[in-house]
């Protein structure tokens, strides 16, 4: 077969095509790509690059944003501005990264809900296509935009607007403004999914970063594998599958991941440092494609141990012709430089899927 670029090989895999051999790939958030590009080659190593297939306007609302600091802590204060009042959010930056976790989320109190009631109301949803569009061409035959929709109401909830713990209390206490909220957010997710039906991209990413423990199978069933399904069954005819970022612990959820319509996971990350060997993914998700997160704490490894490593994810699911084997979690700075290279060589040398 006549050599791929690393942009063939990612949408092969996508599309369940034949291709030359697993493709390897990088978020293009995590490090200065050129800076990998050095270490591997610019043809070694495919760009994955974040990329909404929507947009939205809110006449009436708007978000500031302000970084400040406290001794040598970077904190960032984000505030959305309503008709009903102001939502607050602040963040604590560390330093290695630059990744963020919120100390407040802008939800705390009931009132709070409404006014977020009130710009959910505000949003108007438009089609983002020409971003997509600009985004592979800037890419070239050296990555792949992800056309991502936004987390469904449950996960964006916790993640982005209450918090795990609060929103648990909220349930118990204030359950019928969390569930219009969800309402409100369904009904976003649903304009969302109308862009996707008719948007130019091979596939669709919903951005859930899931994990079992922080949802459960009966709240993984109700608020998202019923979302994933209706956005799958109206894909299908386009032969266009949806992926799900699934980067957490998922044992559980197990055979409701198998029964639904997710096409993809994408960051799925095995054991060592999550619960789900890839052995066990190729035989429960026959059909599904694996987007693997090479397990981080492996590239503290010894050489020999990352080469193993790598070398039985390959010999797992390389040659379903399903993985594309990425790096899409925090990767240890001081240990790339070394890992990255050992990856890149099992690879080119388990050949052709």
């Amino acid at each position: 077969m006549k050599p791929m670029t690393m942009r063939e090989r990612m949408l092969a895999v996508v599309q369940g095509r034949e291709h030359d051999r697993v493709p390897f790939a990088i978020y293009e958030i995590l490090m200065p790509i050129e800076k990998v590009r050095q270490v591997l080659g610019r043809a070694n190593i495919g760009v994955i690059r974040f990329c909404s297939i929507f947009r939205s306007e809110h006449p009436n609302c708007h978000f500031d944003s302000q970084i400040y600091y406290e001794g040598e802590t970077k904190w960032q204060r984000n505030t959305l501005h309503t008709p009903k009042g102001d939502l607050t959010e602040l963040r604590a930056f560390e330093p290695a990264y630059d990744s963020s976790t919120a100390h407040k989320h802008y939800i705390e109190t009931r009132e709070d809900y409404e006014r977020l009631w009130s710009y959910l109301e505000d949003c108007v949803i438009l089609d983002n296509a020409e971003q997509y569009y600009k985004d592979c061409a800037e890419l070239g035959e050296y990555g792949i935009p992800k056309p991502e929709i936004e987390r469904t109401p449950w996960q964006q909830l916790w993640v982005e607007w209450v918090g795990l713990e609060a929103l648990s209390i909220h349930l118990a206490d204030w359950p019928e403004h969390v569930e219009h909220t969800i309402e409100l957010l369904e009904r976003r997710a649903r304009q969302t999914f109308e862009i996707a039906y008719r948007s130019p991209a091979p596939f669709i990413c919903i951005v859930d970063n899931i994990t079992a423990s922080a949802i459960g199978p009966a709240r993984f069933r109700k608020y998202c594998v019923s979302l994933y399904d209706e956005l799958g069954a109206g894909l299908a005819d386009r032969n266009m599958p949806v992926f799900v970022h699934m980067d957490g612990m998922l044992k559980p959820l197990w055979n409701d991941i198998a029964r639904s319509r997710v096409g993809g996971l994408d960051s799925f990350t095995p054991t060592p440092d999550c619960d789900t060997p890839v052995s066990e993914a190729v035989r429960m998700w026959p059909e599904k494609r694996l987007w693997l997160n090479f397990p981080s704490s492996v590239h503290l490894a010894e050489p020999e141990q990352i080469r193993a490593v790598a070398d039985q994810i390959l010999a797992d699911a390389g040659h379903t012709g399903r993985l594309q084997i990425q790096i899409s979690e925090n990767v240890p700075l001081d240990a790339w430089e070394t890992s990255f290279p050992i990856i890149a060589d099992a690879i080119e040398r388990f050949g052709k899927p």
